[in-house]
This record gives structure tokens, C-alpha cells and sequence, in this order.
């Protein structure tokens, strides 16, 4: 392991000592690694031709003309999602955690359809690197 030296402004400093506390890393040298972690995880994700897995996290609205139907249609298109979870968080509105399964492109591809759908307000594409294994590993 490698030891190094950065300089970082009061307020930002703070910051992470506030993500410390609150998420209860014994050390701030842990909550960077993690952090780092989590921005360099769709890199890592992207760099093999090997599985990729992620998460769709999307708010839209349920009374948008044949909304859930397209959705549907992509979901179905893109075979990509192998479990999913629906909320309703409001009269109005829904959200919706795809789990995910497959190439990086069609993980991508797949949230793209889904996200510029007109009645989808929000959405974010989440990457984990995957790793080829044997089953029995």
C-alpha cells in the first residue's frame, strides 16, 4: 500500500470528517479509498469485454400516456434487467431500481432508452465492475 500526501481546503476537510462520523469510517484514509472506489467504478467497469452489472434508478410519472407501457417494451428489448423493484412514492409518481446484467454498451444502451422517455423525471445509471468466474468458485 501506498502512502500519499494531499492538500485539501478547511471546508472540504470538514466534509469529510462529517462522512466519517456519519457513516462510521474509523479513519479519513478509508472514506477517500472508498470514494475513490466509487468514482473510478465505471472505468473499471468499461475496460474489459467481461460482465458488467449496475443499477437503473428512475422517477417517472405513472399518468404519462402509454409510459409504463414503453417502458415495459424496453425493459423487454433490452433483456438486460434481471430484477426489478416499483414504488409508488406519490400520487403521481413512481420509482423504479433495475438490477442489471450484461456488456457496459448495453447497460448504457438500456438507460438511455428508459431515461429519455418523456414522463421520466430522474434517472442514474449506477456501474459495478463484474469479473468472469466459474460457478463453484
Amino acid at each position: 500500500m501506498q502512502r500519499i500526501t494531499i492538500t485539501i481546503d478547511d471546508d472540504l476537510l470538514a466534509g469529510v470528517d462529517r462522512l466519517c462520523e456519519r457513516r462510521g469510517y474509523a479513519s479519513r484514509s478509508e472514506a477517500v479509498r472508498d470514494l475513490v472506489r466509487d468514482a473510478l467504478a465505471p472505468d473499471r467497469a468499461a475496460e474489459g469485454p467481461g460482465p458488467c452489472y449496475g443499477t437503473l434508478s428512475y422517477v417517472y410519472s405513472h399518468s404519462t400516456r402509454d409510459l409504463a407501457k414503453r417502458l415495459t417494451g424496453s425493459s423487454h428489448d433490452h433483456g438486460v434487467a434481471v430484477a426489478n423493484l416499483h414504488v409508488h412514492v406519490s400520487h403521481d409518481d413512481c420509482l423504479e431500481v433495475a438490477v442489471l446484467r450484461g456488456s457496459v454498451e448495453s447497460l448504457r444502451a438500456y438507460a438511455d432508452a428508459i431515461t429519455t422517455q418523456r414522463g421520466v423525471r430522474y434517472g442514474r445509471l449506477h456501474l459495478i465492475p463484474g469479473k468472469d468466474h466459474a460457478h463453484g468458485e
